[in-house]
């Protein structure tokens, strides 16, 4: 590895930044970006970040400098992250995408500011006094996930009428998101009559095991939890999805693209680049405080053909044209 391309570890998560740009530009701002999940899980989200920030006149190695966290998916390690970014009082800490990141940087400093998506109500988080006036040293948008679950489940229910038990993957390490997903869901399967039954998994070997609890339990679809682990873990998931012929969901295309059947959500893609956009005008000299949080207005809703003919299955007419993207 060159010297230039060093990696620092910080509580077994990797950041990595140029040395030599730092050397060079000493008055350069550091944006801290943190992500529960995994570069190769959300590169998209990464370019749409630096886009947001282009779009603001930022451009990384340039006139930003951006460290990259990856948790993926151990939280356990974002404590060390956090007060190491406090200690070096980075410019922004962008968060696009991880509610339990958002409340832990919020909770840490009141100084540093901070840009975060989050898939619940913000204000009903503490993260912001209202979404006009924010009020604090935070500001981001509201991407909406749990409020969508039970549409999400509905839409499944119209593609696989037959699926009566439905199994649900969540994960144990961000509880808020797995209660309120599993109240959300509870009541939206009694109004379709469906049976739900839940799994947990917080590491691979427990994905692993989940799905072989799954098979024994004959569950006839899969409805993966919005948590930024399954999405890191895309291509395992998608993997025993269709070695055990599981119908799946998830809120967003990323595991669609990896093999799941079907995806609806918000677009994270738009979420993670007004992100960058917010970034870049704090970078400006914008205050988060006035800076209103934004709501996600587009939705998508995606269907994998080519996992549908592998597992036989007649997707109705009125659903693909309802669908935003057919992967074929």
């Amino acid at each position: 590895m060159k010297r230039r391309e060093f990696i620092r570890l910080f509580g077994g998560t990797v950041v990595a930044w140029p040395l030599t740009a730092r050397a060079q530009q000493p008055a350069m701002p550091i944006v801290a970006y943190l992500s529960v999940g995994s570069l190769d899980a959300t590169a998209g989200r990464v370019n749409a970040f630096r886009k947001g920030l282009g779009e603001t006149g930022y451009a990384e190695g340039r006139n930003v400098q951006v460290e990259y966290h990856w948790l993926e998916g151990q939280y356990e390690h974002l404590t060390a992250v956090l007060d190491d970014l406090i200690r070096r009082h980075v410019a922004v800490m962008a968060i696009p995408g991880s509610l339990p990141v958002s409340l832990a940087a919020k909770s840490a400093t009141n100084t540093i500011p901070i840009v975060f998506g989050v898939a619940e109500d913000p204000v009903k988080l503490g993260l912001v006094t209202s979404l006009a006036q924010p009020g604090g040293n935070a500001t981001g948008i509201n991407f909406f996930a749990i409020e969508i679950d039970a549409k999400r489940l509905g839409l499944m229910h119209d593609m696989l009428p037959k699926a009566a038990r439905i199994a649900v993957l969540l994960n144990p390490s961000n509880p808020r998101y797995s209660e309120a997903t599993s109240k959300s869901l509870s009541e939206a399967a009694r109004s379709l009559g469906l049976e739900l039954v839940f799994y947990k998994a917080s590491t691979p070997g427990e994905i692993d095991a989940a799905f072989a609890a799954m098979t024994r339990d004959r569950a006839d679809a899969l409805f993966v939890g919005g948590e930024a682990l399954f999405a890191s873990r895309g291509v395992q998931i998608a993997t025993l999805a269709m070695r055990d012929r599981l119908p799946a969901s998830f809120p967003s295309r990323e595991l669609v693209q990896a093999g799941l059947l079907m995806s609806y959500g918000t677009s994270l893609i738009d979420m993670a680049r007004q992100v960058g956009i917010y970034t870049g005008s704090i970078l400006k000299g914008a205050k988060p405080a006035d800076l209103p949080v934004l709501q996600s207005t587009k939705f998508e809703f995606v269907i994998n053909l080519q996992t549908a003919r592998s597992l036989n299955l007649d997707i109705p007419p009125t659903l693909l044209a309802r669908a935003d993207e057919v992967i074929e």
